[in-house]
């Protein structure tokens, strides 16, 4: 497995190959590779295959986010995710704050992330002005 840091390389085509294999749905290219554009791309490659993605988004001084930690089905549970994430640790500048789905939670646990803020959500348009 070869793993990159800050991968400026990563296009919106490859990652969305990933993403539909975990998440499946209806992305846009377009908008996925500005989005890759503001984020450092931790990427886990195995014989040129995008095999696992972690992203952060940060300021770069007080707030950062780990968006998604993805990797392919056939690569669970054998490391990936965990060299990603301790990659995540040695390389973001600021304290990083991100969600998790209920069925990880442990493997954050085990990997030495700590429970922190409950989490919120805000989508764009929801709130009514009182």
């Amino acid at each position: 497995m070869e793993y990159i840091v800050d991968d400026r390389a990563l296009s919106a085509e490859q990652f969305l190959e990933l993403v539909n294999q975990v998440w499946p749905g209806d992305y846009d290219a377009e908008k996925t590779g500005a989005a890759l554009g503001r984020t450092l791309n931790i990427t886990a490659w195995a014989g040129g295959r995008l095999a696992g993605c972690l992203r952060i988004l940060t300021d770069g001084c007080i707030f950062g986010t780990i968006t998604e930690l993805l990797v392919l089905p056939a690569y669970q549970r054998r490391g990936v995710g965990s060299r990603l994430l301790r990659l995540a640790g040695e390389n973001t500048p600021t304290l990083l704050y991100f969600g998790a789905q209920p069925e990880a939670e442990a493997f954050y646990e085990k990997n030495g992330c700590r429970r922190s803020l409950t989490a919120f959500e805000l989508r764009p348009g929801s709130l009514q002005q009182q």
